[in-house]
């Protein structure tokens, strides 16, 4: 067993990043930092929460991982199977706690999201799209939970329908870009069920739907604000060409992790409108 497993089996950069991801939601919904505690609190539960989702994601995924992802911890032998999923636990476990001291909300959301994730990995994740809303869904809901953090949801709610439509695209590509894997393991995603060129018109509609709810903040009054979102719009606009051009499997990967990229920009173009 490694001892750097631990830390690697969690993605530690998603993590971090969707606990940056959640503050800024707080951010975005009050239009400045929230307390210390507040800011703090939320990016725990989470980063917890990823983390662990993470992991179980993966207990659940051995099989099909020694064929897609065969560096990752499980499939290389780095930690044992059984390992992870307590691990998994404990990280949800310790979230969950903290997200008592934020509010009752915020313990629900929490609640809800983790069994989500939990669902998805064990059950959800083969059916086809079902999976996908699942975790766009869950992508949604993390500046939504900043939100909730400080009860008040202003802008965050614009930003948690953009990260939900974006997510769709994003993960109906990267299946895409994991079909082989997905058919050893007899896994029915879109790309599968009805093959890669429908798979890839359902991806960029859900990319252009996340442009146009971009626009809607305009008539929340954000002004000028809202050309921070101009250049991400580009982007997701851009993802969504390489995948209609073509859906091998480097293009896809490609295209998925220009919209993953997206995600995070389109937070930072929020709050920049938010603030202004």
């Amino acid at each position: 067993m490694e001892l750097k497993a631990f830390v690697e089996i969690t993605r530690p950069h998603n993590c971090i990043l969707a606990g940056f991801v959640g503050l800024l939601g707080a951010i975005v919904a009050v239009g400045h930092f929230p307390s210390l505690e507040k800011a703090i609190l939320t990016f725990l539960v989470v980063t917890l929460g990823c983390a662990g989702g993470n992991t179980i994601n993966d207990y659940f995924d051995y099989e099909i991982d020694k064929i897609n992802r065969p560096n990752r911890p499980l499939p290389r032998g780095a930690m044992g199977r059984k390992t992870a999923l307590w691990y998994s636990l404990a990280l949800m476990a310790v979230g969950l706690l903290l997200s008592l001291l934020i509010n009752i909300y915020a313990f629900v959301i929490a609640f809800i999201a983790y069994t989500a994730m939990i669902l998805y990995a064990w059950k959800l994740k083969p059916l086809p799209f079902v999976g996908n809303l699942v975790v766009a869904g869950l992508t949604g809901v993390t500046p939504l939970y900043g939100a909730i953090a400080v009860e008040k949801i202003g802008l965050a709610g614009y930003l948690a329908l953009c990260a939900f439509l974006v997510n769709v695209a994003r993960e109906v590509v990267k299946d895409i870009e994991d079909v082989e894997g997905d058919l050893s393991k007899g896994a029915r995603t879109l790309p599968i069920v009805w093959g890669k060129k429908k798979a890839a018109y359902v991806g960029a509609l859900f990319a252009v739907l996340t442009v146009v709810a971009s626009v809607l903040p305009i008539k929340a009054g954000v002004g000028l604000g809202y050309y921070a979102m101009v250049p991400v719009d580009a982007l997701i606009l851009y993802s969504a060409y390489l995948i209609l051009k073509s859906q091998d499997e480097r293009t896809a990967h490609k295209s998925q992790k220009l919209l993953k990229i997206s995600i995070f920009l389109a937070v930072t173009a929020f709050m920049i409108a938010a603030l202004w």
